[in-house]
C-alpha cells in the first residue's frame, strides 16, 4: 500500500492527451515545492515573456519563438503568424507537387529519395522523428548527410547512385555559412555532375531569407527555396521547414506532430507545478543536481523506434544548458549531461554500472503502452514479448530504486506523430524552465562558435603549411621546422602534415622511428621513386624517394 500511496501522490496524468509522468522516484517533497516556489515563479514569468515575443536571447538580440511554430496564434504579431502559416502552406503545396508527379526529376519521373544535408539541429530532430515513426507507408526514402566526413558522404552517394536522377537534396543552413553543410553541398554538386545531372534541378534550400545560400539557390534556379526565421534555433527547429519539409515528403502526418506539440505546450503553461509535467521535470533535475549539473541524466526509452531520442536530447539539453556564464555574467560552468540508448538491450550493457556503481545520475524511463499494431502471440511462458519488455522496464526501475537511485517514468499510449510531437515539446519546455532555475541563457551557443572559429584558423594554417612546402619543393622538413617558420604550434602542424601526407598526392612523408621526427616535402619532378613498402606505416603506403643527381 505504501507504493500505491506514493504513486497517487506523485503521478501526473492528462486525460486529454493521456500523457503520464511518474515522479515518485525523484524525492520531491512538499517542503521542496515550498522552497522552490519563488524560483519557479520566475521561470514561469520568463517563459511567459518569451512566448509573448520578448528578447529571450540577449546575446544575439533576438526573440525565441519555436512555440509559435505549432500555434501561430501565439505569435506576438500578425506578420509573424502569417509567415508561419505561409511557410506551412508552402510545404504542403510542394509536397503535393512531388507526390502527385507535377514536379519531376530530369528524367521526367518522380523523385524517390531525399538527402538531408544539415548539421546538428538541421538534421538531428528530423532523423529522430523519421526513425521513430512506422516505415510501412513511407512515400520516399530519407538519407542524412550530417558531417563533413568523406567516407560518410560516399556511403550515401553509393546508396543513391542507381537512382540519383530520382534523388532530391535539401541543403539546410540557417545562416547560409555552415562550413560542413557547404562541403556536403559541393561534394553533392560534383557527384551529380559526374553522373551527367544538373545539381540545381535536384536541390532545395532551407535557410534565412537573402543569405548566401538563399541567393545561390535563387541565382541557380533550384527546385525551391524555404525560409527560416532568426527566432528559431537549430535544436528547436524540427517543427519548422527544417523538419516538416522532409518529414512531409516521406509521408509523416506532420499536422498530428504539430498538434501533439501544441497540446503538450498547453499542458506545460499551467502555473501549478504539480499540474505541469515540464515544471515537474525541471524541478526534478534541479533536485537531483542541486542546480549545478553534477548529475547525469540517463534516458532509457523501452522501444526500438525511440532509440535516437537520447541523441536528440543530447543536443537539446546539453547545447541549451552547457554554459560558462550565467545571465548575470558570473562564471558558473553549468550543464546537464545526457546519455542513453534503449531498453531492454541496455540492461546487458551499462545498466550494470547504474545499479551497482557510483550514485551520480538519475534515470528517465520512457514507456510505450502499445506493443504493436495487431495482436501479439502468446509465448511458451504464457506472456507476450511486449509483456516482457514492460517487465524489464519495471524490474530495472525497481532495482535502481532499491539502491537509492532516482527515477522518473514518462508514459505514452503509442508511438505516433502526435505523441512524438508531445515528447519533443515536453522536453523543450522542461529545458526552458530549468535554464531559468539556474539563471542561464538556454538559447545561445557561444562555445560552438569558438570551435568553428578555431577550425577556420586551422584550415588557414594547413593551407599556409602546404604553400610553404610547395615553395620549398623537394626539401624535406620536420613539422617543428615548418611550425617555427609559420610561428605556429608544432603539434598542430604535425597533425595537419600527417593528414596531408595521407590525402594529398603532392605531399610526401619520410617516416622516422620517432614519429614526430618524420619529415615532409612537396613532390617535385627531380624526385625519383625508389620503392613502396606496404603495411609498414599506419598512415598508408610508405613511398621512398631520393633526389636525382
Amino acid at each position: 500500500m505504501e507504493g500505491l500511496k506514493r504513486l497517487k501522490d506523485s503521478l501526473y496524468y492528462s486525460p486529454k492527451t493521456r500523457l503520464m509522468l511518474d515522479w515518485s522516484g525523484m524525492g520531491l517533497t512538499d517542503s521542496y515545492f515550498d522552497e522552490m516556489r519563488e524560483k519557479l515563479a520566475g521561470a514561469f514569468e520568463a517563459m511567459d515573456r518569451l512566448e509573448k515575443g520578448a528578447i529571450a536571447n540577449p546575446s544575439e538580440e533576438r526573440m525565441v519563438g519555436h512555440y509559435w511554430l505549432r500555434n501561430a496564434e501565439m505569435a506576438p504579431d500578425e506578420k509573424v503568424a502569417e509567415s508561419i502559416r505561409d511557410n506551412l502552406s508552402h510545404i504542403q503545396s510542394f509536397t503535393k507537387k512531388i507526390h502527385g508527379g507535377e514536379l519531376q526529376n530530369e528524367s521526367g519521373s518522380r523523385f524517390k529519395n531525399i538527402i538531408v544535408a544539415g548539421m546538428g539541429g538541421s538534421s538531428l530532430g528530423t532523423a529522430f522523428v523519421y526513425h521513430t515513426l512506422p516505415c510501412r507507408s513511407r512515400k520516399m526514402k530519407l538519407y542524412f548527410m550530417d558531417n563533413t566526413d568523406p567516407d560518410g558522404m560516399d556511403n550515401i552517394f553509393d546508396a543513391v547512385a542507381a537512382e540519383l536522377d530520382a534523388t532530391m537534396i535539401l541543403i539546410i543552413s540557417k545562416s547560409g555559412k555552415t562550413v560542413e553543410t557547404r562541403n556536403c553541398m559541393e561534394e553533392a554538386r560534383v557527384f551529380y555532375e559526374r553522373h551527367g545531372l544538373c545539381f540545381s534541378k535536384h536541390a532545395v534550400s532551407i535557410s534565412e531569407r537573402d543569405n548566401l545560400l538563399d541567393a545561390m539557390a535563387a541565382e541557380e534556379n533550384w527546385l525551391d527555396r524555404f525560409f527560416l526565421w532568426d527566432w528559431v534555433g537549430g535544436r528547436t527547429s524540427v517543427m519548422s521547414a527544417v523538419g516538416l519539409l522532409p518529414l512531409s515528403l516521406v509521408g509523416v502526418d506532420t499536422m498530428a506532430l504539430l498538434q501533439g506539440a501544441a497540446e503538450c505546450d498547453q499542458l506545460t503553461r499551467s502555473r501549478s507545478p504539480r499540474n505541469n509535467p515540464a515544471a515537474l521535470m525541471a524541478l526534478s533535475w534541479y533536485r537531483c543536481s542541486g542546480g549545478r549539473g553534477k548529475e547525469t541524466m540517463v534516458v532509457l526509452p523501452y522501444k526500438d523506434s525511440l532509440e535516437l531520442f537520447a541523441k536528440h536530447l543530447q543536443q537539446l539539453v546539453m547545447e541549451s544548458l552547457g554554459k560558462e556564464h550565467d545571465l548575470s555574467g558570473h562564471v558558473v560552468h553549468q550543464g546537464l549531461t545526457v546519455i542513453g540508448n534503449k531498453g531492454s538491450s541496455d540492461q546487458h550493457s551499462y545498466v550494470q554500472q547504474l545499479v551497482a556503481g557510483e550514485d551520480n545520475y538519475f534515470v528517465t524511463f520512457v514507456e510505450v503502452l502499445r506493443d504493436r499494431e495487431g495482436e501479439s502471440p502468446v509465448l511458451s511462458d504464457g506472456s507476450t514479448s511486449g509483456a516482457f519488455l514492460q517487465a524489464f522496464l519495471l524490474g530495472t526501475k525497481k532495482a535502481l530504486e532499491a539502491q537509492g537511485h532516482r527515477t522518473m517514468t514518462i508514459t505514452i499510449p503509442a508511438v505516433t506523430p502526435y505523441y512524438v510531437g508531445a515528447l519533443i515539446a515536453l522536453f523543450e519546455r522542461a529545458v526552458g524552465f530549468y535554464a531559468s532555475l539556474i539563471n542561464v541563457n538556454a538559447y545561445d551557443q557561444p562555445a560552438v562558435e569558438q570551435g568553428k572559429n578555431a577550425a577556420n584558423g586551422l584550415i588557414a594554417l594547413r593551407n599556409a603549411a602546404r604553400k610553404y612546402l610547395s615553395d620549398k619543393s623537394g626539401q624535406f622538413m620536420t613539422a617543428e621546422e615548418i611550425a617555427e617558420t609559420l610561428s605556429a604550434r608544432a603539434d598542430e602542424v604535425f597533425r595537419l602534415m600527417l593528414h596531408l601526407a595521407v590525402n594529398d598526392p603532392q605531399v610526401i612523408m619520410r617516416e622516422e622511428k620517432q614519429l614526430w621526427e618524420s619529415t615532409f616535402a612537396f613532390r617535385e619532378d627531380n624526385l625519383s621513386y625508389i620503392e613502396t613498402r606496404e603495411g609498414e606505416s599506419p598512415w598508408g603506403t610508405l613511398e621512398l624517394y631520393s633526389k636525382n643527381g
